[in-house]
């Protein structure tokens, strides 16, 4: 059960409501997250949506994006944000199997994608401390500097709300994962 209160989002007035309205048109609901966040801290709410539409035009690949949220989240030990993005994931084309590796940090047969989840283990259990033969590798694999800058800001973004959900103990409002 969740420990912060959240309104509904039917209540919410001024910009939680215009925020709740925007994410209900997109995503056919206001999810139990961005509700509490949205109650409690409409700024923080936009900016981590803003954060989001950055990311979505950003030269990540959707799926790369949902692999980094995966990774960050299963680190975190983020049973909502892993829900989450096991949905997302799927809707950017990842099957249940590659995610399950991805999470596990096993090899999914793809050498881009096994750089990827390696570099984002990295530069999490390191707070960011890479040595100079990781981000080698990662660029050897096809990641831009580019994409090394936005790869940081999913981890950024997802570890935002992996600290809110494990903070408020989120009810989960996705499939469960196992």
């Amino acid at each position: 059960m969740s420990r912060l209160t959240a309104i509904q989002p039917e209540a919410a007035t001024g910009a939680a409501a215009e925020l709740f309205a925007k994410i209900k048109k997109a995503a056919g609901k206001v999810p139990n997250a961005y509700a509490t966040i949205g109650t409690h801290s409409p700024a923080a709410l936009g900016a981590m949506l803003g954060v989001d539409a950055v990311l979505a035009s950003s030269s990540l690949a959707k799926a790369d994006i949902e692999v980094i949220k995966l990774v960050v989240s299963e680190v975190a030990g983020c049973d909502y944000c892993i829900a989450a993005h096991t949905l997302m994931g799927k809707f950017a084309g990842l099957s249940p199997d590659v995610m399950k590796q991805v999470r596990a940090g096993t090899a999914t047969g793809d050498a881009k994608r096994d750089a990827l989840v390696r570099f984002v283990r990295t530069l999490v259990g390191t707070h960011g401390t890479v040595a100079a033969q990781e981000l080698d590798a990662v660029r050897a694999a096809g990641y831009s500097e580019q994409q090394v800058i936005e790869v940081a800001l999913a981890i950024a973004s997802i570890t935002f709300t992996n600290l809110v959900n494990r903070v408020n103990d989120t009810t989960l409002d996705f499939p469960a994962v196992a």
